[in-house]
């Protein structure tokens, strides 16, 4: 084996000097560029596209098949009255009193579902079936042929298929066990659409986004980045909750595609300085942009003691034969300590941000519930430079 000569090793020792510093520059760029990235969300997941939205379809329908758990005479009249008009409908009349039909073993229910943009004929939807009447439960029930209508009164899908409740009941004889409530189920993929909402966005020219949290700054910056992706002038702010798009000419007839492109663009989002306190649970949550001016927090704690000591008396033994015997006393001894934490004042300069804030506060041992109280003080005082809200 020949030893490898000194201008060999020179060059390996250069490749290899190489490759160390590419993934030092990887590394370096990775630890700077993800921070930076961290703070942007996709345009998809703070915006919709305006007209591009759900719409909500019921019905009115009859369950049956149920285990004498459906409606009863009390409070099921419009029951009846259902199941004549669907037998009517079938070629059954009957000529008896309506009010003998309900054997408990059908129900009225409300049917609701969501019919998603872009639904065509033929595509499923699951629906949420709940008692109208008095059922105490729709278990093992079966909807009939519902039809489902948005509020121009227009029927899009119909309904029908075996419901699925999540609870059970069990037990007798004085003792019920009861989980979740029976009066309501779902029916996975049990409507079929029938009829589409027209949307024609292959002639559009032109579209807007809403901004879920409205926010000017927001609008701005989701403006900026498309125009910048696209070319100047596509996108505009219109107000603190819409921008409207442009279609640029490369994309003339491909609104899917400009639509797919912009909802991937990363926008840095900006919120509005706020503070959630819940009184209930503690619970306080604080944004980034919480500021406090000049300010100085005292916090102390007043603790008493009270403590029981029991001394026992014994007396002497008798001496002669006669004499009255003695009586043990048992007295009770209270001690009684107040201790009081040395006050503590914590001073904070103006523009504090949310991080000094909490070590601030955590120094002086506060827990939640007094942090809602020493953020309500502050708020009352004009110290705290953002919303609260109570819930």
């Amino acid at each position: 084996m020949r030893s490898l000569d000194t201008g060999t090793r020179t060059c390996m020792f250069k490749q290899s000097c190489m490759y160390l510093i590419s993934y030092v520059v990887l590394f370096v760029l990775t630890c700077v560029l993800l921070p930076l990235s961290g703070d942007a969300a996709r345009i998809k997941d703070i915006a919709s596209i305006e007209g591009v939205r759900e719409n909500q379809l019921i019905g009115y329908g009859l369950v049956v098949g149920l285990d004498r758990t459906g409606d009863s005479v009390v409070g099921g009249q419009f029951t009846a009255q259902a199941i004549i008009s669907m037998l009517n409908s079938m070629g059954i009349n009957l000529k008896v009193d309506p009010i003998q039909l309900l054997t408990k073993n059908t129900a009225s229910v409300m049917v609701t579902a969501k019919l998603p943009p872009f639904a065509r004929p033929g595509m499923k939807l699951d629906i949420q079936v709940s008692s109208l009447a008095n059922a105490k439960s729709l278990k093992g029930g079966t909807l009939l042929l519902t039809p489902l209508k948005a509020p121009n009164q227009q029927v899009y899908a119909v309904a029908q298929g075996p419901i699925s409740t999540s609870g059970f009941e069990a037990g007798g004889g004085g003792s019920k066990v009861t989980k979740n409530q029976q009066s309501g189920g779902i029916i996975p993929s049990g409507a079929i659409v029938e009829k589409a909402v027209k949307l024609n966005i292959e002639k559009w020219e032109f579209f807007s986004l809403s901004i879920r949290h409205a926010d000017f700054t927001t609008s701005l910056r989701v403006a900026e980045a498309i125009n910048t992706h696209f070319g100047s002038g596509v996108a505009s702010p219109i107000s603190s909750g819409q921008v409207k798009v442009v279609m640029p000419k490369s994309y003339k007839g491909k609104v899917v595609q400009l639509i797919s492109a912009v909802e991937g663009l990363d926008v840095k989002v900006d919120v509005q300085a706020k503070v959630i306190v819940n009184e209930r649970t503690g619970t306080i949550v604080m944004g980034e942009h919480v500021r406090l001016s000049s300010m100085a927090i005292s916090h102390g704690s007043l603790t008493i003691k009270i403590k029981t000591t029991f001394d026992v008396s014994q007396p002497e033994a008798p001496g002669l034969i006669g004499d009255a015997a003695g009586e043990t006393v048992v007295t009770p001894e209270s001690d009684t300590t107040v201790e009081e934490e040395p006050g503590r004042v914590i001073q904070l300069d103006q523009s504090v941000t949310l991080g000094d804030l909490v070590k601030a506060l955590n120094f002086i041992g506060v827990s939640p519930r007094d942090l809602v109280a020493v953020l309500t003080a502050a708020k009352a005082a004009g110290a705290l430079q953002a919303d609260m809200e109570m819930i």
